[in-house]
């Protein structure tokens, strides 16, 4: 005797070797035997055989009509026999019954089962709304057929282009549209990057990188709501005697930091750090403050910025020539002839700013000579500099001393070997770049006299208010470093704990409240420190362990990173365009890391950091001659053509002295873009596949 039954969602058949009362020993034409429960069985027969059955019973099956039979069924409960009967004959045919079985089990939006052979049917409705979902997904099918084919012909599909940043890092798998770059890419076997810019996806290199770093960071885009800048209502008193100054570069409007010196020749110099008070007027949880939490940091990149805070709102703060600007002021008293720090106070005050002095316009004049001896003169000295030659001269001898001191308690010196580089694209002035600007890159060497005079001054303020909130058991964000050694990274707290890196007890940004979130937060703290003292803690805004502290810190942290991260990409993507637009094809490096089959290069007159073929000695000066610029993955190789140093008999395997700057730098190096399109299963959770 052979029976049909069900197993696990399929209909099979066999012959029964044995039966109990409630179930049966099959074996199936494969000879695998199975224990089948008497349940299960749909059908007994002594012939045919049970594949020719099924085969012929499929036939039948896929000529029934379904609408046919869904008007002959039974309204109430019904099984499939009963349907072969009406819609065959009276008597239905072994093969006409599994027909019937066949049938309305595959067809769920017809008929609804109701048990095992039985079965029941659907609200007409249902129906209506089944059919119309099966051709919709037909004509979707269609859709994506006709999408891929057009992208594989190299064409993009206009809903692609659109769609174009979702589907390579966000996609919905199940979307037409990201089936049909799946479809494309196997069919043409190219990798997806390389099917759509190929397919014309991509408008330009740049509006790649740009476009998909709004799309991951700034969906809605970067324009701001209309905000009014709520005033500050204290009654702030203007600071006596103080003539404060800013040193920024051209392009800064958000002047955070002004600096003012007085008593220069009394034996005591008061050095007055002034940072711009938004949290004077701003409050947590405002529309405002949801902002620029929102944002975290102003993003800056080659040419461009997105400000964390709108303009009209970092108008209304900033430190602003010509006027008495709002401050949270730092006041440090020093020995003028030992520079021993004797004392430090915060004020809640106006401060009167003078000047905003553009380092940019400066560096060839306040040099070290001229700083440092007063018969050096120059006929280009700026007015404002020279009549602040005095105060700038005793900030630079402070910011030397300053230094030495940090740099006895880190254990040894920082070094500043690297230039920074200096992006400028013509005619952009300030616009939206759009990667066919002409660009320049000029050099400014770091740790530059008016660089030395703001870092060290801002480092003493950033020590100086976290060391002061420690005290006074306020939390705020510190970043802090355990030690030295390597891998030890800085990382950021609501503690205030050493900073190796920098050889301070600690470091709570405090000093650009109008572009990081961060030195916001921490400006409420200190501000409640300047009203409270001791009792600081129990009105400033954020509580010790408060959850929003963390929130915060581990917001921002993400945040700063990506930021970073995308003006390091930008930064390589214009010196790629550097090096195209002048020609160059050859460029002299020096080896700083080894990497499989090869090394790692630094450029000595470009920020740029590739790889060179061949096994290099750490620290080597070659000639590198470049390889083709891929713009899309900032990728550029290079062969050595020649060695330009002498190589070393026992090299110590330091190579080139590291730039260290007490806070951590990454290389930014190219590598395969991870884009989330993933050809071997597209109903698959996304996975980072490179392109």
């Amino acid at each position: 005797m052979f029976v049909l039954f069900e197993e696990a969602g399929k209909y099979l058949g066999g012959r029964v070797l044995s039966e109990a009362e409630a179930s049966a020993q099959v074996e199936l034409e494969t000879g695998k035997r199975v224990k089948v429960k008497g349940a299960n069985i749909v059908l007994r027969f002594e012939k045919p055989s049970p594949a020719e059955l099924i085969a012929e019973a499929r036939t039948l099956s896929a000529a029934m009509d379904l609408d046919l039979a869904w008007e002959f069924a039974a309204e109430g409960e019904f099984g499939f026999a009963d349907l072969a009967a009406d819609y065959y004959s009276d008597k239905p045919s072994l093969a006409q019954q599994a027909a019937a079985l066949f049938a309305l089990f595959e067809a769920p939006h017809y008929f609804r089962r109701a048990g095992k052979g039985r079965f029941k049917k659907a609200p007409a409705e249902i129906v209506q709304q089944a059919l119309a979902a099966i051709e919709k997904k037909k004509a979707v099918q269609a859709q994506i057929v006709e999408w891929a084919g057009q992208l594989a012909e190299g064409v993009c599909p206009p809903p692609i282009r659109e769609q174009l940043y979702k589907i390579l890092f966000k996609p919905d798998k199940n979307a037409p549209e990201y089936k049909a770059v799946v479809d494309a890419a196997r069919a043409t076997q190219r990798p997806p990057l390389e099917l759509l810019e190929r397919a014309g996806a991509i408008d330009s290199p740049y509006q790649f990188h740009w476009r998909r770093f709004l799309f991951e960071n700034f969906p809605k885009g970067t324009g701001f709501p209309a905000l009014a800048a709520p005033a500050i209502v204290d009654d702030l008193p203007v600071a006596t005697g103080v003539q404060a100054f800013s040193i920024d570069d051209s392009q800064t409007t958000e002047i955070d930091d002004a600096l003012s010196v007085q008593g220069l020749g009394s034996g005591t110099v008061t050095v007055g750090i002034h940072i711009a008070a938004p949290a004077l007027a701003l409050t947590p949880g405002s529309a405002i403050d949801n902002v620029a939490r929102a944002r975290m940091s102003t993003v800056y990149m080659p040419g461009y910025k997105i400000t964390m805070l709108p303009d009209e709102v970092v108008n209304t703060y900033t430190l602003l020539e010509g006027g008495d600007r709002p401050a949270v002021s730092l006041y440090a008293r020093f020995d003028e002839a030992t520079l021993e720090l004797q004392g430090t106070e915060t004020k809640l005050e106006r401060v009167p700013i003078v000047v905003n002095l553009r380092h940019d316009q400066l560096d060839a004049v306040v040099t070290q000579p001229w700083l440092e001896d007063a018969s050096v003169t120059s006929d280009n000295t700026p007015e404002a500099a020279a009549s602040l030659r005095a105060p700038l001269s005793f900030l630079f001898r402070l910011a030397k001393q300053l230094k030495a001191q940090r740099e006895v308690v880190r254990g040894k010196p920082e070094n500043f070997n690297r230039p920074d580089y200096n992006f400028r694209l013509v005619g952009n002035d300030g616009n939206e770049p759009t990667g066919n600007e002409q660009v320049q890159i000029s050099t400014r060497q770091r740790g530059a006299p008016l660089d030395l005079i703001v870092s060290e001054a801002m480092i003493l303020a950033n020590s100086s208010w976290g060391g002061w909130l420690g005290e006074l058991g306020v939390p705020g964000l510190y970043r802090s470093q355990a030690s030295l050694a390597p891998g030890i990274k800085v990382r950021m707290g609501t503690r205030a704990l050493p900073h190796a890196g920098l050889g301070v007890k600690s470091y709570a940004w405090s000093t650009s409240p109008l572009r990081r979130y961060t030195d916001l937060v921490n400006q409420w703290q200190i501000i409640a420190a300047a009203r409270h003292g001791k009792t600081a803690a129990l009105a400033a805004p954020f509580k010790p362990k408060d959850a929003d502290l963390f929130s915060i810190l581990s917001g921002f942290d993400a945040a700063y990173a990506t930021y970073n991260a995308y003006q390091g990409g930008m930064e390589r993507f214009w010196t790629l365009k550097y090096l195209q637009q002048q020609g160059i094809t050859e460029l002299e490096a020096t080896v700083i890391k080894d990497i499989p089959n090869g090394a790692l290069v630094r450029a000595e007159t470009l920020p740029l950091v590739f790889p060179v073929a061949g096994q290099q000695e750490r620290g080597a000066r070659l000639r590198v001659k470049l390889g083709e610029i891929d713009e899309i993955a900032l990728d550029v190789s290079g062969t050595v053509l020649e060695r330009l140093d002498t190589p070393k008999a026992n090299a110590d395997g330091d190579g080139a002295a590291a730039d260290d700057s007490g806070e951590d730098e990454e290389e930014v190096v190219a590598g395969p873009i991870a884009i989330a399109v993933d050809l071997t299963d597209s109903e698959a959770a996304p996975e980072n596949t490179p392109a």
